[in-house]
């Protein structure tokens, strides 16, 4: 008997190997199917998907977490929020849209994911931001309704 004559594991090892990924494949696959998302679900839209739009949202109000709902909101419509936080100016009755640099489309779009806001042009390419929001008294009325 020669040395090509001899059958060793290899062949075994390899079949073992093949099955191993097979099954492997079919659990995650199994798994996959087991975890996903329910079909109603719409999961967020990622930034930039469409025209990509840049927004710092200000809270004017003494209301606490609004600058968060409308980033929520803003997000949830695509909108890339940069940064959300307080004003230190005079609280507004009307929620503000500064135009900072673009088009009155990216102002156009905020204004539809928000519900609210009077649109003024600031150009201040400093900024770095397309538009900024100013959050006022009228923001929190065009919120839905939340259950206890």
């Amino acid at each position: 008997m020669g040395i090509l004559e001899r059958f060793g594991r290899g062949p075994f090892l390899v079949l073992a190997l093949i099955g191993l990924g097979l099954a492997s494949g079919g659990v995650a696959t199994w798994w996959n199917a087991r975890h996903a998302e329910p079909a109603g679900t719409a999961a967020r839209r990622i930034p930039g998907e469409q025209e990509h739009i840049v927004v710092e949202v200000l809270n004017t109000t003494r209301a606490v977490g609004l600058a968060r709902v409308a980033t929520r909101m803003l997000r949830d419509a695509g909108i890339d929020v940069v940064y959300f936080g307080s004003d230190t100016g005079a609280a507004l009755d009307s929620t503000q849209l500064l135009l900072r640099r673009g088009g009155p489309d990216a102002a156009a779009r905020v204004v539809r994911a928000l519900g609210v806001g009077v649109v003024a042009p600031r150009p201040d390419p400093g900024r770095l931001v397309d538009v900024t929001v100013r959050l006022g008294r009228d923001f929190p009325s065009r919120l839905p309704a939340r259950n206890p």
